[in-house]
């Protein structure tokens, strides 16, 4: 009886130090989008978000981490990044990659990590890595007409055209309808209000406005 009892003892204490697959969820990757950001000029006020995105394992999960991770740079004269993921051009043109990364307790202090780049253009007569701005698209439709103008300027016309402006930057078009006619939408917009439609240009867009 006594050896029986022991026996069951023996076993109670093994089972107790097997590793368990319920500890704990673990971070395999991060994935930072966009993967890419190009910037047509060294402005600190343009900026664009980042987000970090773990993968995780035990059970398998995809979850937002942006505001978990350490955000860093490689080359802060080039670009700078925020503790929440927001990257902008410093003072110098060039290429600087993001690192978003995070330490994990299985392994513990194990560091996964995640990459991006960013491209600070400039005049290539400075040594900057140079490049064709992004070009913002204004389609006309509907049977009506009006005129749209953007701030930053760049855009005034009554029919379809295109001008292309920094890259990063945000571009609000306003439409204004001639007299006997009506604004009807925007589409392809990044946000609409009223008549005016915003647009982050990270790279060449096109969106259509219908006047009736």
């Amino acid at each position: 009886m006594i050896r029986k009892f022991l026996g069951l003892m023996a076993l109670s204490v093994a089972v107790a130090w097997l590793p368990s697959c319920g500890t704990g969820q673990r971070l395999v990757s991060i994935q930072v989008t966009p993967s890419t950001v190009t910037f047509g000029a060294a402005d600190p006020i343009l900026q664009a978000q980042l987000t970090a995105t773990g993968t995780y394992v035990h059970p398998p999960a995809s979850k937002d981490i942006t505001s978990q991770v350490t955000w860093t740079s490689d080359i802060t004269q080039v670009a700078q990044v925020t503790t929440a993921g927001i990257v902008s051009p410093n003072l110098t043109c060039g290429i600087a990659n993001i690192t978003a990364s995070m330490k994990t307790n299985q392994p513990r202090d194990n560091q996964v990590t995640g990459t991006m780049a960013v491209t600070v253009d400039g005049p290539s007569s400075q040594g900057c890595p140079g490049g064709t701005l992004p070009a913002l698209t204004v389609l006309f439709a509907g049977s009506g007409t009006g005129v749209v103008t953007s701030s930053p300027i760049g855009i005034n016309c009554t029919a379809s055209c295109s001008s292309s402006f920094t890259a990063g930057a945000t571009v609000t078009l306003t439409a204004t309808a001639n007299s006997g006619s009506n604004f009807a939408s925007w589409a392809g917009c990044d946000a609409v209000t009223g008549q005016s439609c915003t647009v982050l240009l990270n790279a060449s867009r096109t969106v259509t406005l219908t006047i009736n």
